[in-house]
């Protein structure tokens, strides 16, 4: 038995359960001085994952863990998680009901619908839209699938960690962006206890994890960022608190200029189209938030590729 609130066994069946649904999303290697820094940088590609991102690994954990009842599975979203567990529910069979806020970019909203699943707009926030879900499934029945604060979800981003490591098994430190924290509670779940550092990136505008680790406990923070669509959660709440608190090495804070700066790099260098959320971990590096030390082997995370392509186009002109 461990204390552990997501231990690594977890993740490794997580894993053995998404093979062949998740894809294995590559690295990319790019050396020392890459970006002007003075680490061996390279990057981990999840924005090439089914649906846009990593959230695809935690909707396939819960559909294919959990009893799906007849009326479906629902979820909140402010976008990334709604896409990807409309995905993981078509391929699944399973009828999906996703509620959104009103600051979902419309590039997501579609790709929710053209995944087939029936999208529900309303409320500010995101945590509006979390409101909404927990009343319909009160109504209905319906599983809910949380996009953090749930021991399937923070598994099935886990793979995430494991499949990284496999791939690189000599990085010093991974950077990893902050929303709601199931990604980096996973990948700090996976990598606890070994030499890799986990380092989150949340935006100057929306720091849940770091104000719960200042706090000692999960706290509600405001919320106004250029990446709040995927970065936006204004509490943590317990669960992730539990497992970053031991397991994330600190949080640091990357400026709105920042992130866009890292979308119209990532476009320009490389024909990489990303979301802000997916930016924010290189924004840290370019940005000095995070400073690496002289041949320090970085793995940086660029988890989200669902931009709208005008508003990208509109950023690298």
């Amino acid at each position: 038995m461990t204390d552990k609130p997501v231990p690594r066994p977890m993740i490794e069946a997580a894993a053995d359960r998404i093979a062949g649904h998740a894809r294995t999303t590559p690295v990319m290697r790019l050396g020392t001085g890459a970006f002007g820094s003075r680490a061996d940088v390279s990057l981990k590609l999840e924005c090439l994952q089914h649906a846009g991102s990593f959230k695809t690994r935690g909707a396939f954990n819960n559909l294919l863990s959990l009893d799906v009842p007849a009326a479906g599975v629902a979820a909140a979203s402010g976008g990334n998680h709604g896409a990807a567990v409309a995905y993981a529910a078509g391929k699944r069979g399973v009828k999906a009901t996703i509620f959104v806020p009103e600051i979902s970019p419309p590039a997501k909203i579609e790709a929710i619908r053209r995944f087939g699943a029936e999208v529900r707009i309303g409320g500010a926030q995101y945590d509006d839209a979390q409101a909404a879900c927990d009343k319909f499934v009160a109504e209905t029945g319906a599983l809910k699938i949380h996009p953090f604060s749930a021991k399937e979800t923070i598994a099935g981003q886990g793979t995430l960690g494991r499949e990284w490591q496999s791939q690189e098994p000599d990085l010093d430190t991974v950077l990893v962006a902050v929303g709601g924290g199931g990604l980096i509670s996973g990948i700090a779940a996976w990598f606890a206890g070994t030499s890799v550092k986990v380092v989150g990136v949340e935006p100057e505008g929306s720091r849940a994890l770091q104000a719960a680790l200042e706090a000692k406990g999960p706290v509600t923070v405001t919320v106004a960022s250029v990446a709040a669509d995927s970065l936006g959660a204004r509490n943590v709440g317990q669960l992730v608190y539990d497992v970053c608190k031991d397991a994330v090495d600190h949080v640091a804070l990357v400026p709105d200029a920042a992130i866009t700066e890292a979308q119209a790099l990532l476009w320009r260098d490389f024909r990489l189209a990303v979301e802000p959320g997916g930016a924010a971990a290189l924004g840290a590096l370019i940005a000095g938030s995070y400073k690496p030390q002289p041949g320090e082997r970085l793995g940086v995370l660029v988890c989200g590729a669902n931009i709208d392509l005008i508003k990208l186009a509109e950023l690298t002109a």
